[in-house]
């Protein structure tokens, strides 16, 4: 009895520790709404692939996951807004390749890398870019016509915006061509795809989510997407190798991405849920908005995104894109 007392003693003599701050909030985590911020405005493609993703997220964190749309500098006001947040889990950044690859290139002062700043939850959705122009303004019916008339002429292009995958999509492609041709940026899907519908500039790259429509309806010819393989919405359209382009294989890809000074345990639970939400219905939703869907084990995320990152800025570099 009197080696039990003095255990007990001394057990009840240690100090009490609570636990800190930080890991007392992990543990907690979510307790409120959840912000994604969209790179992009509301209509386009990014915002489309935002809301699925926080509509299917929700329900896993057990929190509404609320989408605020912060567009500019081809993405790149929304990678600083997300960066400067507080590093806590509240508040998510669906990146792009634009974001992660081309903008540390086109945006070298801003103080934000997206690769460094940045730890990737998920990723969601991978596309092509679609060549294509309004036949009531340039009736071309083929990509070899359309470097023909530009190499006669002056042509205007539009895209997404500065850095965009649009943009660099059509600067790859006139390095291609050896043309060039006039360039008119609009911020983000919306606008652009309502310009050429107005017959406002000559051709556009931009994804299938917000040109297959368009095509289908006759207001849009395409002329080639921009994938190694044929887009599963547009089967009859050629890609950009089988117009005369060897090499040239660009798509679309979108990911969530959290703080990266997060909490270990915060980011684990968020990749957890976020594998989740990804099921057969978001899937589902993404492929009736012309999206393919894109899985990366967690493991393989942080290989995946430095990969991407290279490769992205790689191309941005050879365009020598500019902010025109």
């Amino acid at each position: 009895m009197k080696t039990r007392r003095i255990v007990l003693g001394g057990a009840l003599a240690a100090p009490f520790v609570a636990p800190s701050p930080r890991a007392q909030q992990a543990a907690d985590y979510p307790n409120r709404p959840v912000r994604l911020i969209v790179t992009y405005p509301p209509g386009g493609v990014t915002d489309i692939v935002g809301r699925i993703c926080a509509e299917a997220l929700g329900p896993k964190l057990g929190q509404p996951v609320v989408v605020e749309n912060r567009a500019g500098a081809g993405g790149n006001i929304g990678v600083q807004a997300a960066a400067q947040a507080e590093p806590d889990g509240y508040t998510l950044l669906l990146g792009t390749a634009a974001t992660h690859g081309v903008n540390p290139v086109l945006y070298a002062n801003s103080g934000v890398d997206a690769e460094r700043d940045f730890a990737a939850v998920g990723t969601a959705a991978d596309m092509a870019n679609v060549l294509s122009v309004n036949p009531k303004r340039l009736d071309v019916g083929s990509v070899a016509e359309l470097v023909a008339t530009g190499k006669r002429r002056n042509l205007v292009y539009g895209s997404v915006g500065n850095g965009s995958s649009s943009h660099l999509s059509a600067a790859t492609f006139l390095r291609a061509a050896g043309f060039e041709a006039t360039h008119v940026p609009y911020r983000g899907s919306s606008p652009a795809v309502a310009a050429l519908l107005a017959g406002d500039f000559d051709f556009l790259f931009d994804t299938t989510a917000t040109s297959t429509a368009h095509i289908r309806s006759g207001a849009f010819r395409a002329l080639a997407v921009t994938t190694a393989r044929r887009a599963s919405s547009l089967p009859e359209v050629p890609t950009m190798q089988e117009a005369g382009f060897p090499g040239y294989d660009l798509s679309v890809w979108m990911a969530v991405f959290v703080h990266k000074r997060v909490p270990e345990p915060v980011l684990a639970r968020l990749q957890e849920a976020f594998n989740q939400a990804m099921d057969e219905a978001a899937q589902a939703k993404l492929r009736a908005a012309f999206v393919d869907p894109l899985r990366v084990p967690a493991a393989d995320l942080p290989r995946w995104v430095a990969a991407e990152k290279e490769r992205w800025s790689r191309l941005a570099r050879e365009a020598r894109l500019t902010v025109d």
